[in-house]
């Protein structure tokens, strides 16, 4: 188990680059266009996979206090999102003035998997493996 723990960073990779890809395939592909807040989701997102990429060449140990940054802000903007997504907040609380409104619910899969869950599954995964990561060098200056 304490392997899985010291490699967790690589999951936390495939995760940010399936999260990156996903978000292009929405847009560019399925021509689904992004509202005002899963652009700050990807604002957040796709710098973590340059970190990541980066921390993980160079092996650097510290690279899980970068992304908790970034990842801590876009799961915050990931939950509020949820929260509009599903009317637990109102919709005049939304940021979303121009363009596509952040509700418009462009997918559902099994009732509840929609692009702002995705984002935030995403968010939340990277989280845990950045955690999982850290407590195993925390583990070993004991």
């Amino acid at each position: 188990m304490k392997n899985l723990f010291k490699h967790s960073h690589y999951f936390a990779f495939i995760v940010a680059v399936a999260a990156m890809l996903g978000s292009l395939f929405f847009s560019e592909v399925l021509h689904f266009p992004p509202c005002v807040l899963c652009w700050y989701q990807r604002i957040c997102m796709y710098p973590i996979v340059g970190i990541l990429g980066v921390g993980i060449y160079f092996r650097d140990r510290a690279v899980y206090r970068y992304v908790f940054l970034l990842g801590s802000i876009g799961l915050a903007i990931s939950f509020y999102h949820n929260l509009l997504y599903y009317k637990i907040l109102p919709e005049s609380a939304a940021p979303c003035i121009l363009g596509v409104s952040c509700t418009t619910k462009f997918i559902e899969w099994f009732g509840f998997v929609t692009i702002p869950f995705l984002s935030g599954l995403s968010f939340a995964l990277i989280l845990l493996f950045m955690i999982m990561y850290r407590n195993s060098f925390l583990e070993k200056k004991k």
